[in-house]
């Protein structure tokens, strides 16, 4: 490969809390037993240095010692509209239909207030990432979650009858939609997309689409963005994306929005601009500019690479290994989400026992009960492929077969 994806770096006193973190005063997350290094494995960032571009366009930009006040440049919208019509296939999107927002997160808060008033009901589904629980309940809303459901082969699917039904008896109308699904790691399928925005069309349910993880797919999977499955869904949708999950950039801070839907586009950057913090770096611009050249398609592609061998390593050595323990193999993301009901049921475990049986050995992965997952946990894989064979013997050796 060109790029580094097998060095460990050292991150600890570099601003990450993936590490800093782990054993300082108040944590959640404690030191590893003496004799064990901690694996970071929780929250969701990566272990790779990022593509070398984005540094050099950083450093470029800060060889000039003013920082003034700026707007975003053509070259900054111009990088975006090429790479989502180079990995989705995107047309006919253009500078105006983009807007910047402060973290997907924010642009979901931003969006729910224009779409909702305070106390409304929203459907989500479940396993829910833990941000969004956070985000709406903080902000006044109701969540409604419309579980999603195992089929015959293991894969999470939506439950249509059960939205439609969750919709109609809580008059929903604002869902978030994530695409691909964190902490499950689907993929969705045309088909479903095209029938999750048939219903919510039929419902007049708006739509805040969740699109982050949409670069960082298994190999063999395709992004499918909710605003490409139909003329309503175009506009009914208000799409999040960012390069900080796909580039780990997330200390910049700087997502995108993309809306069609003129009279959506204007009230969102209306509520977004009242309370005048959501506002961009410029150095988090050039760093989207540095992540969106030819380099970083290349480096995304082995990224895709690297996440799938992960993956398949983890997933073939709990089948193997781990009796009791069950994981559906992701087809995005870089997240697996293991249920442990089974396991600790068999060996007369709680979770919280669980949990720090894997923490004690240096496994520092993250309670799945936070996502609606009540005997789930959740571990990061993008990490180099020999930390994530040390942190699998760790929990064969100490855990799960100790």
């Amino acid at each position: 490969m060109k790029y580094d994806f097998t060095s460990i770096l050292d991150r600890r006193g570099r601003d990450a809390i993936a590490v800093d973190l782990i054993g300082a005063p108040g944590s959640s997350y404690p030191a590893p037993r003496e004799g064990f290094d901690a694996i970071p494995m929780w929250v969701a960032d990566m272990n790779f240095p990022v593509v070398p571009t984005i540094q050099q366009a950083m450093i470029e930009r800060a060889k000039h010692p003013t920082f003034g006040y700026f707007s975003p440049s053509e070259e900054y919208y111009g990088a975006i509209i090429r790479w989502q019509q180079t990995h989705n296939g995107v047309t006919g999107l253009t500078k105006e239909n983009i807007g910047y927002e402060n973290g997907v997160l924010g642009g979901v808060v931003s969006a729910l207030n224009v779409l909702c008033s305070r106390g409304d009901n929203v459907l989500l589904h479940s396993p829910t990432y833990v941000g969004f629980t956070g985000s709406l309940t903080n902000n006044g809303y109701h969540i409604v979650h419309s579980p999603l459901i195992k089929d015959e082969n293991g894969i999470w699917r939506m439950d249509f009858a059960d939205m439609e039904k969750k919709i109609v008896e809580n008059k929903i109308h604002a869902a978030i939609f994530c695409s691909p699904h964190n902490p499950c790691g689907r993929v969705w399928e045309r088909w479903e997309v095209e029938q999750a925005m048939a219903l919510y069309k039929k419902h007049d349910v708006m739509v805040i689409s969740d699109e982050i993880w949409s670069d960082i797919l298994l190999e063999g999977y395709r992004h499918v963005p909710t605003q490409s499955v139909s003329e309503d869904a175009k506009m009914r949708t208000i799409a999040l994306y960012a390069p900080s999950k796909t580039f780990n950039l997330a200390g910049l801070v700087g997502s995108y929005h993309i809306i069609y839907n003129k009279m959506l586009k204007d009230r969102c950057e209306k509520e977004a601009s009242l309370c005048h913090y959501n506002s961009m770096n410029v150095l988090s611009m050039h760093a989207l500019i540095g992540a969106y050249q030819p380099e970083g398609y290349a480096w995304v592609e082995e990224l895709r690479q690297v996440i799938t061998g992960n993956v398949d390593y983890a997933c073939d050595f709990i089948a193997k290994h781990f009796d009791g323990v069950e994981v559906s193999r992701p087809q995005g993301t870089y997240m697996l989400f293991l249920d442990c009901e089974k396991w600790c049921e068999k060996h007369g475990k709680t979770m919280d026992e669980l949990l720090a049986a894997g923490w004690d050995v240096g496994v520092v992965w993250q309670d799945g009960r936070a996502f609606h997952g009540m005997h789930h946990i959740r571990m990061n894989l993008a990490l180099p492929l020999s930390r994530v064979k040390e942190a699998f013997g760790r929990l064969d050796k100490y855990v799960f077969n100790a």
